[in-house]
């Protein structure tokens, strides 16, 4: 059986890594399996996390690809739940340190392409949006929730120039209840083009699913734990698709690796004094033409990666 996903970066993500025969490596971001399957065949044993109840039930429902699950011990051990909790995870595994901690930061091919999770306009769902499936959905929110908030999410976190406009446009057409309709009332809202270059429900869409399933405040809590987890000379490398995410992740390396402090809400404050506690911070990686054009969703990924040092891990809170 083949993944429904193509992972991206995939081989400069095991390069950035260094996997081989020994090291444990934490796919903080399973999916489908992408990246885990190459990890496994390069001989790692794999701590792989996933909040999204579908994925790990698939993987439990194809033992032929994944024999590892039955290993004696196991060279790959999955945990369905969230990945700010990596920490206690593996405590819980009995495993305090690990070689290597792979992230692939937001939705995933499998959610997107089915229309029943409502994560896309592309096909009529339920305006749903949730990674694990409980919760507050975005229904909830945009039916919900009170106009000023609407605007600032959609500020904030799609970076939609108009969004007080959209939001007296969608407060106006409540209730909402399906990925089209709520699409409908942005084109509308926003004087959408037919044929221009991209739906300006994009990033209405982005802003909504990140606000519902609190991404950024998961990626801060993962990067945290992987600076808790990583052993001394273990690699990180996070993979991310929009300049939210990008940014968040390249502050927080600069400031780990001493090279800036943090300026940002979401990476509070760290002692200058503190040790660097990431180093060899590499340039920014992002796919090849060649990969576009097999992996069009490819088009906007960025691959950050560094190594651990050995300096303690540092005090910043985790909000």
């Amino acid at each position: 059986m083949s993944a429904p996903h193509i992972p991206v970066l995939l081989n400069e993500v095991l390069a950035a890594l260094e996997v081989g025969p020994g090291k444990v490596i934490i796919d903080a971001t399973f999916g489908a399996g992408g990246y885990t399957r190459r990890f496994l065949d390069a001989g790692a044993t794999v701590h792989a996390f996933d909040r999204d109840p579908d994925a790990i039930a698939a993987a439990h429902a194809d033992p032929e690809r994944w024999p590892e699950l039955n290993g004696e011990p196991p060279r790959l051990v999955l945990h369905p739940r969230r990945f700010s909790e990596m920490v206690e995870a593996m405590a819980e595994a009995g495993v305090s340190r690990v070689d290597g901690i792979a992230m692939d930061i937001g939705v995933s091919s499998m959610q997107l392409d089915q229309a029943e999770r409502g994560f896309a306009f592309a096909a009529e769902g339920p305006l749903d949006m949730r990674m694990a499936q409980d919760g507050p959905s975005a229904a909830d929110f945009v039916n919900t929730a009170p106009e000023a908030e609407i605007a600032d999410v959609l500020f904030r976190y799609g970076e939609e120039r108009q969004s007080r406009r959209l939001a007296r446009a969608i407060v106006a057409a409540r209730p909402l209840s399906t990925t089209t309709e709520l699409a409908t009332v942005v084109r509308k809202a926003l004087g959408h083009r037919p044929g221009a270059p991209k739906d300006p429900a994009t990033r209405s869409f982005q802003a909504i699913r990140i606000h519902v399933n609190g991404e950024l405040d998961e990626l801060e809590a993962a990067l945290s734990a992987a600076e808790r987890l990583l052993a001394t000379g273990g690699k990180l490398a996070v993979v991310t698709f929009h300049s939210l995410e990008d940014r968040m992740v390249k502050r927080f390396l600069r400031e780990a690796s001493g090279a800036a402090r943090s300026v940002s809400r979401h990476m509070p404050d760290m002692a200058p004094a503190s040790a660097p506690t990431f180093g060899h911070v590499a340039k920014a990686v992002r796919p090849s033409s060649a990969e576009v054009a097999r992996n069009p969703r490819a088009r906007s990924a960025t691959l950050r990666a560094a190594t651990r040092t050995d300096a303690p891990p540092s005090q910043r809170q985790v909000a």
